[in-house]
């Protein structure tokens, strides 16, 4: 499905939109939940990510595919190592079949794992043949995805010994590593994460305990770009958020500024209001730490002419498509002026925006809703609309009630 957006350019947004939980703190529970079966969820995300990590953990099939889902494919791949006596193989998408997962495995095959490639050499599908881990340490490269970490650090307290783990050169991604160990905290397990070393104590058994997946801050990033692309006054009511997030897309409170964009915390919800025009100044910021709001960002400064250097973007090469490709081939369509490297993306000041451009989404969920938000400054068409589904079912149904106009095309 493709869809033509379209807005009023004279129309003022001012509405309310519930947003799921987290994605990223939901996967991490549900892996919890079914090692320490003590644990309640609630608010949990409604994103086929989440929807596939939770048909592989209660099926009894010995496949499971898990399609676009990267997250859920890190994580089974460490959960069901640790299943004595368990059979799984884990299988996704063409480009799932493509994204590596080799450092993953050697190291969970250095604490004794049995996992088998059953295709290409370091990347899905595998087979994974349940044991017993009693092996205590080990190390892996802490710069190419933190979920790597994050799957050996949710197995850890299930393991007769704990696990300590040596994080080698630096690490990226760190506020997702510290959202692990915060949920590892609150369910009563004993943990430590000291510069290049995390320290995680074994765990019997867990008090029960309901916990609230706080809503997802990506998933916000949207409703902040298009409240940046807005007349001031605009403003946006966004549920359910809290100050002390574990996630660290939640800087977008802080980058959004420099768009006039001002965020107010409530109870359980956040307000963003256009409160003055945008800074013409270049926006510099290093997104090692949150790189899922890179292309949200970038279309934002695109949108306003506003040029950006954003740099620690070199997990983008391994996501659900390369982003950074991605990003410069579609904002040359609109008439970008945009340079890339390995990890860095460079956007000089545009002057016009060309219309009704077709967006190439490449079966990238963040993709399609980095740029709906564009659509308050011209015509656009979004490729493969359907997508959003990834992380976010709801989103054109939220996007039309802040104001979008979509129209369906064949």
């Amino acid at each position: 499905m493709n869809l033509e957006l379209t807005s009023s350019r004279n129309k003022t947004i001012n509405s309310e939109v519930i947003i799921s939980g987290s994605k990223s703190e939901s996967n991490r529970l549900l892996i919890l939940q079914q090692l320490f079966s003590n644990i309640n969820i609630e608010n949990l995300s409604d994103s086929d990510d989440t929807h596939h990590l939770q048909e592989a953990l209660s099926s009894d099939n010995e496949i499971a595919d898990i399609g676009h889902a990267g997250t859920a494919m890190r994580f089974l791949t460490a959960f069901f190592a640790t299943q004595q006596g368990v059979t799984k193989v884990l299988q996704g998408s063409e480009r799932m079949h493509n994204r590596p997962i080799k450092i993953l495995v050697d190291a969970l095959r250095d604490l004794g794992a049995d996992i088998e490639y059953l295709e290409k050499d370091g990347y899905p599908p595998i087979k994974i043949t349940g044991k017993k881990i009693e092996k205590d340490t080990v190390s892996i490269d802490g710069n190419v995805s933190s979920q790597y970490i994050s799957a050996l650090m949710l197995i850890a307290p299930s393991l007769k010994n704990g696990l300590a783990i040596d994080l080698k050169g630096i690490v990226t991604s760190v506020p997702y590593i510290e959202m692990t160990l915060s949920l590892l905290h609150q369910i009563g397990v004993s943990a430590t994460f000291i510069k290049n070393s995390i320290k995680i104590e074994a765990l019997e058994n867990v008090v029960p305990q309901n916990i609230v997946v706080e809503s997802d801050w990506s998933s916000a990033s949207y409703f902040y770009s298009l409240i940046a692309l807005s007349k001031v006054g605009a403003t946006v009511e966004l549920t359910a958020y809290k100050k002390d997030s574990l996630q660290g897309d939640n800087c977008l409170a802080t980058i959004y500024k420099h768009f006039g964009v001002t965020t107010t915390f409530k109870e359980n919800t956040i307000v963003l209001s256009k409160e003055e025009k945008h800074s013409t100044a270049i926006l510099t910021e290093n997104l090692k730490n949150a790189p899922d709001i890179a292309q949200t960002i970038v279309v934002t400064c695109f949108g306003l002419g506003v040029a950006c250097d954003l740099t620690g973007l070199h997990t983008l090469k391994i996501k659900e498509t390369d982003r950074l490709e991605a990003l410069k081939e579609e904002l040359i369509k609109l008439g970008a002026n945009i340079s890339i490297t390995n990890q860095s993306l460079h956007l000089k000041v545009a002057n016009s925006i060309n219309k009704n451009i077709a967006i190439t989404t490449y079966n990238d969920h963040r993709m399609a809703m980095a740029f709906a938000p564009l659509a308050l400054k011209t015509t656009i068409i979004i490729s493969d609309a359907e997508v959003v589904s990834k992380s976010y079912r709801n989103f054109w149904k939220d996007m039309q009630q802040v104001g979008l106009e979509t129209i369906k095309q064949k």
